[in-house]
């Protein structure tokens, strides 16, 4: 026998099968040992505590991402179903105001209806105001009619229950309006319940700051006058028809002399807001 052939065999004394008997004794008698004592439960705890939160982390990573592949799609319907609703949403807007905008819009027509029925004595027509001057107030403004409806210089111009002002300029199919809360305007008026007469002015200032204008020149001798009385247009005016309602009395004052009154009147018309308002095509006929 070789010396390299003896000392392989002097390195594997024992014979393969016989080894691989032995460690399947081993493992054999170890899980016994595992399943019947408990012997084993220290070391299998150990690595338990190790791999256990691996498994816990990874398991949770898991779930996260789940959930937010879940969320994203659930995100996607909602922004959806957002814009959806944000469209309906503006559609009624929509809608909504024009049904405000026809109301408004019946209303003030309704208003006229009434106005042309009481003043149902002079000719009038329509129109629309398409600019006015800068500020809060409707105090010099432009309508689209003119001389093409029969309308002229010094017609009278109502709305919204009474007296507005009067036509100063005019075009074929324009027409330019001052009206009685302009500073430069002057109105001869009388109160409806005695006659008295008295003169109303224009005044943007109060307009502003108290919503009235004034009057002035009311005879101091004249009793049963109050708050509230109504204050026409007069017969002695050379520029506006007979008993246009122009306003309420609120405040009346003797004047220093102690021979006239003064004090202020809040106008029928809402100055703030026209739109619409009835041109009466016939002028006051100046006797002189």
């Amino acid at each position: 026998m070789s010396p390299l052939v003896k000392r392989k065999r002097e390195r594997n004394p024992l014979p393969t099968k016989y080894l691989l008997l032995i460690l399947t004794m081993v493992c054999v008698i170890l899980m016994v040992l595992s399943f019947s004592t408990g012997i084993l439960s220290g070391p299998l705890n150990a690595i338990s505590s190790i791999l256990v939160p691996f498994q816990k982390g990874l398991t949770q990573v898991g779930t996260a991402i789940v959930d937010r592949t879940e969320n994203l799609g659930t995100l996607e319907e909602v922004m959806k179903e957002n814009e959806e609703l944000r469209q309906k949403v503006n559609e009624l807007t929509e809608a909504n105001t024009l049904l405000q905008q026809d109301k408004y819009e019946l209303t003030t027509l309704r208003e006229l209806y009434e106005l042309d029925k009481e003043y149902d004595e002079y000719e009038k027509t329509g129109a629309r105001i398409i600019s006015r001057d800068p500020g809060n107030f409707y105090s010099n403004f432009v309508i689209d009619k003119g001389t093409n409806d029969g309308i002229q210089v010094d017609c009278n111009v109502i709305a919204g229950g009474g007296l507005v002002g009067r036509v100063t300029d005019v075009g074929p199919n324009f027409a330019k309006v001052v009206s009685i809360i302009n500073d430069n305007t002057n109105t001869s008026g009388s109160v409806l319940s005695t006659g008295d007469n008295l003169i109303v002015s224009g005044n943007l200032i109060f307009m502003q700051e108290l919503g009235v204008i004034e009057f002035s020149q009311l005879d101091s001798e004249k009793e049963g006058i109050a708050s509230g009385d109504k204050v026409v247009t007069s017969n002695i005016s050379d520029k506006y028809l007979p008993g246009i309602l122009i306003g309420y009395i609120e405040t009346i004052n003797t004047d220093s002399n102690n021979m006239t009154k003064s004090g202020t009147i809040i106008p029928v018309v809402d100055f703030k807001h026209l739109d619409e308002v009835l041109v009466i095509t016939e002028i006051k006929e100046n006797p002189y």
